[in-house]
């Protein structure tokens, strides 16, 4: 049975269809990514399977062969479900070390006082964020330790599955093979991993499984390299350029 299985979800905002009929299905330890054109309804597809701030307005989420769709997003969260956002969404007038607790707390019920500060301590210096720097406020962070902090937020919930939407965006070249290399142990501790990403090189280099979207649509599902290389995912992603073999 796959983790995660999204069958036929819609969500509109008015006429627009942002996510048209959406179908996938994500195994238990695989990385699974999805690409697409701006605007082709990726970050939606996370807000409806999350919950956070909305849920689909027709269609069927499972995790773990039940059904989620109309769940508050607390409760997705404390399933095993997390996620992380396109922005560097932290709670800047906090400390590093209380937002990773707030994680730690949100998303499990079970875990407060030492059992959440012993989490967060933990994903903290998992993602590298040394204990010197877990007294400073978010908000003075930079970009990139900013993005790790949201990783750090989410594996101190304990996550079976975690959804990153776009965690390379506006990282420098070194940065982004840090970030490759944390996503993978990450996976190594297993969590389960649906990614989106519009820097190729890292989708390639993570994805087992690869979706495209175009219009809210599925525009191709299967290999990655196989994916990139159809005609129609060059025309509507990469324009008239192919990556290479």
């Amino acid at each position: 049975m796959a983790l995660l299985e999204v069958e036929n979800v819609a969500k509109a905002f008015g006429s627009l269809k942002a996510v048209d009929g959406v179908s996938f299905k994500v195994e238990a330890g695989e990385i699974f990514g999805i690409a697409g054109p701006n605007g082709s309804g990726k970050s939606t597809l996370f807000n409806t399977i999350t919950g956070i701030p909305f849920g689909p307005d027709s269609g069927k989420v499972r995790f773990d062969g039940n059904e989620i769709q109309g769940l508050a997003g607390h409760a997705i969260a404390r399933r095993g479900l997390a996620r992380t956002f396109q922005r560097e969404t932290c709670f800047d007038q906090l400390t590093v070390f209380e937002n990773a607790e707030i994680g730690a707390t949100y998303a499990n019920e079970a875990r407060s006082g030492a059992k959440a500060r012993d989490a967060a301590a933990e994903a903290l210096a998992f993602v590298g964020l040394a204990a010197p720097s877990w007294g400073r406020r978010a908000g003075e962070l930079s970009v990139f330790e900013r993005k790790i902090l949201m990783l750090a937020t989410a594996i101190a919930s304990d996550p079976r599955m975690l959804l990153l939407d776009e965690p390379a965006s506006s990282l420098t070249k070194p940065e982004i093979e840090l970030s490759v290399e944390l996503i993978r142990r990450i996976a190594a501790r297993g969590i389960t991993i649906l990614l989106i990403e519009h820097v190729l090189t890292f989708l390639m280099s993570l994805s087992q499984h690869l979706l495209v979207l175009n219009q809210g649509r599925v525009l191709a599902l299967g290999n990655p390299r196989e994916v990139i290389a159809e005609p129609r995912v060059v025309e509507a992603y990469l324009g008239t350029r192919r990556v290479a073999a």
